[in-house]
């Protein structure tokens, strides 16, 4: 799973997702991508999963890039706990993505498969996405 090393406050503010993706918005290293439609948070397992559902349907082969990361710590309150008494124990991490946002990338095979590829990955994303190439960004 993903997550980060190091870091230095173990809590976070929620923070914003609305608004669209001024950064990653364009295809940077491979051919084709899947670009975020909506905004949400993304938790490592979802990121795992999608990695793994590209990976196996290409039978390894070319290149996958990851472009999001979860950076960002996500807490919960043990169940049946009345309110107050400050806020819940860390419970995992996400990758906060706004609308725009590349979050993965394919190169090195076929368009045909890498289309396939990055289908089964969507669904395993709790967003609705869309699949642009690099021909499509410019």
């Amino acid at each position: 799973m993903l997550s980060p090393k190091r870091i230095i406050h173990r809590k976070k503010h929620r923070g914003t997702r609305d608004g669209v993706a001024h950064r990653g918005n364009t295809i940077a290293f491979g051919e084709i991508g899947l670009m975020a439609c909506e905004a949400k948070w993304i938790t490592n397992r979802q990121i795992e999963a999608s990695r793994i559902a590209m990976t196996r349907h290409v039978k390894r082969g070319g290149k996958v890039w990851i472009r999001i990361f979860p950076d960002m710590p996500y807490t919960k309150k043990p169940a049946e706990t009345r309110q107050g008494k400050g806020k819940g124990n860390p419970e995992g991490w996400v990758a906060v993505v706004k609308k725009g946002a590349i979050m993965f990338e394919m190169g090195g095979v076929d368009e045909a498969l890498a289309r396939e590829a990055l289908t089964l990955a969507a669904a395993k994303l709790p967003i609705k996405t869309k699949i642009v190439t690099r021909r499509e960004m410019e």
